[in-house]
């Protein structure tokens, strides 16, 4: 019997293991080290960011864009209501109040047609994520938070090396932040990274990440000794992480290219099924250079969903669906009555019923993606 095709698996694709002898050998394993510092430098060589923080994990990183922005109780932030939690969860930490805004039924980004009407005197941050690797839009978005002076953050946590207009994704708002979970295409296990596209922030966010400490000055030598200058906490990578996360970084042209013929492959495989069955797939702007970070179908109802994901498993095949929505979450319902605003998001309630992850990984062979295939064709 044939073993099941996971939804997820993640491996090496470079000299992750040789980086991590390389760190212990060193004796170089706590955050700020050797490999640290190549893997900030690689992402701010590529995407020409004015400073990388990698971090602990990409919800840490968001809590520093969080306290980067001193967003203090009652004050509102705009996220998207299908996002996973920690997009809403680093500001709420701060007493802010989420407004969720709904998505477009065609990309599943923020909806930037809705976005100024939920603009108040209150709105200190506009958070986007560009679902799937799919960038928002962009020009729209900023356009509308320039006139309003309000700052934009990109949870980019599913676009790193996507494109909007050819240019980074990441690169757009002020602060961007990063992630490298084991679902992501570049990976590390648990990690992120803050992108700073805004000099005014750098000095804050190294004492941030390091306890609220000038560690990071003392250890440039602009300090004879380190102290507790700012709120903070640990947001640091061990560098064996970052020793793996940099053997990914290094092949992240070899991966994308990987995961971009595994995408197209279910989409001109499944094309012709989908149209039959009702079955929407990605959508993808012209404008738009994808990472290819995922593959998903929108069935026609939460049943048809439902049985497509067990007889999928009854074949060993793992599907899965995905965000929940956060406006009618069991939280932010029980805060709705203590006072924040309630947000209808229809697109978002819609979505969230149908839609469906195929299997996705760079590894994917492509015995195991015929038998995904051929078992999404072969349904009754």
């Amino acid at each position: 019997m044939s073993l099941p095709v996971p939804f997820n698996k993640s491996s090496p694709q470079g000299e992750e293991f040789n980086y991590i002898q390389q760190a212990i050998s060193n004796g170089q394993v706590a955050g700020d080290q050797t490999f640290s510092k190549k893997c900030q430098r690689l992402l701010e060589d590529t995407l020409g960011v004015q400073k990388a923080l990698i971090s602990s994990s990409c919800t840490h990183a968001l809590e520093m864009a969080a306290i980067l922005l001193n967003i203090h109780p009652n004050d509102e932030v705009i996220i998207p209501a299908f996002t996973f939690v920690s997009t809403a969860n680093a500001f709420v930490l701060h007493g802010a109040h989420p407004v969720f805004c709904d998505i477009k039924p065609d990309t599943l980004n923020l909806d930037e047609s809705k976005l100024e009407s939920l603009i108040t005197n209150q709105t200190r941050a506009i958070v986007v994520v560009h679902y799937a690797g799919v960038g928002c839009e962009m020009d729209k978005i900023l356009e509308i938070a320039n006139r309003y002076e309000i700052a934009v953050v990109e949870d980019n946590a599913h676009g790193l090396f996507g494109k909007y207009r050819g240019r980074w994704l990441g690169t757009f708002g002020c602060l961007a932040t990063q992630s490298f979970h084991e679902t992501k295409n570049i990976t590390c296990g648990e990690g992120g990274a803050l992108l700073i596209n805004a000099k005014r922030f750098i000095e804050r966010a190294e004492i941030i990440r390091e306890k609220g400490t000038n560690r990071t000055r003392f250890f440039r030598g602009q300090v004879d000794k380190y102290s507790w200058v700012d709120v903070g906490s640990s947001y640091v990578m061990s560098d064996i992480l970052a020793a793996f996360l940099y053997g990914q970084l290094e092949k992240w042209q070899e991966i994308q290219k990987k995961r971009k013929n595994i995408w197209k492959r279910y989409n001109e495989e499944l094309s012709d099924w989908s149209e039959q069955n009702g079955v929407k797939q990605p959508v993808v702007p012209e404008h738009c250079d994808q990472p290819y970070h995922m593959y998903y179908l929108l069935m026609p109802s939460v049943e048809c969903r439902s049985k497509f994901i067990a007889r999928l498993k009854d074949k060993g095949v793992m599907a899965v669906f995905h965000y929940l929505p956060l406006n009618s979450s069991n939280f932010a319902l029980q805060m709705t009555v203590k006072g924040w605003q309630k947000c209808l998001c229809p697109v978002t309630e819609d979505v969230s019923k149908r839609i469906v992850r195929l299997p996705f990984y760079a590894d994917l062979g492509e015995d195991d993606q015929n038998r995904v295939i051929d078992s999404i064709k072969n349904l009754t």
